[in-house]
């Protein structure tokens, strides 16, 4: 997997990724290019057989402050419907890789996190924060709508209904103690816990069987719109095929000799 990227930050190491947007000095707002790199990486992330799981990491104090103001903001402001729809488009396939990758994505949440940069968080695996994480869907503050890069589709799914209505027809922060206690973050850690905690969190969902974290990131994303019937039917043929990979024959063979399993992600 590529890590020579120029629009954001990226290090692989012992089949973890870690992303980071690069503009601590203004919070980490994302441009016209990063968004593209970005769209483009989890995309080609499918085939990467040298990265299991990725940790999108905070930068300088910040996740992100979203789209940059001076760099697509204003520039949105000129465009006709034609290029604004390319614009649009491409944000939500951001989005769609981040949710098709085939990889767990913990997102590792410090300061500002809002707007684009509060969507990418809400479209990672799972999320771990600091107490002084502050996360805006501000969409309305700019005039526009809520339902911005799939947000009105995956928020409510993740703290409910009427609490997603909220924040998207306020654009007010979510603190970070509101986060957890709405299961939006899975817990809170202190800064200088962040990184590590991330990375801890990565390196134990890498020692499981990574081809059936595969198949789960899969039937999470597509049983959304299915019913009960066409789900328990798509985790019927998804386990058949689990059942067929190597990890499970190890992991009966380390249960009869009582051993611990070791898997090898085929």
């Amino acid at each position: 997997m590529r890590s020579d990227v120029k629009h954001f930050l990226c290090e692989i190491e012992d089949g973890i990724a870690t992303v980071r947007l690069d503009r601590p000095d203004r919070k980490n707002p994302l441009t016209f290019d990063s968004y593209a790199e970005l769209r483009d990486w989890f995309r080609d992330l499918v085939y990467a057989d040298d990265v299991d799981v990725v940790v999108f990491a905070s930068n300088g104090g910040n996740f992100s402050s979203g789209g940059d103001v001076h760099d697509i903001i204003g520039p949105l402001t000129r465009m006709n419907m034609k290029e604004l729809l390319r614009f649009t488009r491409m944000t939500g396939d951001l989005v769609k890789a981040i949710v098709n990758c085939g990889k767990p994505v913990i997102a590792a949440v410090d300061g500002i996190c809002v707007g684009a940069g509060a969507i990418i968080a809400m479209a990672s695996d799972l999320r771990i924060a600091t107490p002084e994480a502050k996360t805006a869907f501000l969409f309305t503050r700019v005039g526009l709508a809520g339902c911005d890069m799939g947000a009105c589709a995956i928020l409510p799914r993740i703290i409910g209904q009427t609490r997603a209505a909220e924040l998207l027809y306020t654009g007010r922060s979510m603190s970070a103690d509101e986060g957890e206690r709405w299961g939006f973050f899975n817990r809170l850690v202190s800064s200088a816990e962040l990184d590590a905690d991330a990375v801890k969190l990565a390196k134990q969902i890498q020692a499981g069987p990574n081809f059936a974290h595969m198949m789960t990131k899969t039937m999470l994303a597509q049983e959304w719109s299915m019913s009960i019937e066409q789900a328990i039917e798509a985790e019927a043929q998804a386990q058949a095929i689990c059942m067929q990979t190597g990890d499970f024959e190890r992991a009966y063979k380390a249960f009869v000799a009582k051993e611990r399993p070791v898997f090898e992600g085929d």
